[in-house]
């Protein structure tokens, strides 16, 4: 299932990496307009979008720390750029596909392929450029609880 020398929250961002760059760019390849895929690397311009992945640890219920769930909060930050060109915002539009297309796959595997006990898309906030018309980029913040079963370590 996973590589055992890794530590569990290097599995999530992994898992979480995985999933992005594989189904979501599956589902965004089957949209009637061209959306940038999902990448993870040093890539610069608007041909690919590179997310970035923030991973915290965060309050558990009484009924997790009795069943020994960990939980955690996952937010993926995406940066869309905008194109002032278009009379609707092709950035904003982006956005709504890409926070979509990861509810979906969410919605299909909530276990993260089999790493997690469960994972649910708890919130998205789109933000627009602060300064519109200027280049900067729209901004879509997807927020995860990821739940695991044990310690967390060695499963």
């Amino acid at each position: 299932m996973t590589d055992k020398s890794l530590l569990i929250e290097e599995i999530i961002i992994n898992s979480v990496k995985k999933l992005l760059s594989g189904p979501v760019n599956e589902l965004l390849g089957e949209m009637e307009y061209p959306i940038p895929p999902v990448e993870f690397g040093s890539y610069r311009g608007g041909s690919v979008v590179v997310p970035a992945i923030a991973l915290s640890t965060c309050e558990r219920s009484e009924k997790e720390r009795i069943i020994r769930l960990d939980a955690y909060s996952l937010i993926i930050t995406f940066t869309v750029p905008e194109h002032p060109s278009d009379q609707r915002s092709v950035g904003e539009r982006n956005c709504y596909a890409y926070a979509s297309s990861v509810a979906a796959v969410l919605r299909e595997n909530p276990t993260l392929g089999g790493m997690a006990s469960r994972a649910v898309l708890m919130g998205k906030k789109y933000a627009p450029p602060k300064h519109p018309g200027t280049g900067e980029g729209w901004e879509l913040v997807l927020t995860l609880r990821i739940t695991v079963e044990g310690d967390g370590y060695g499963n």
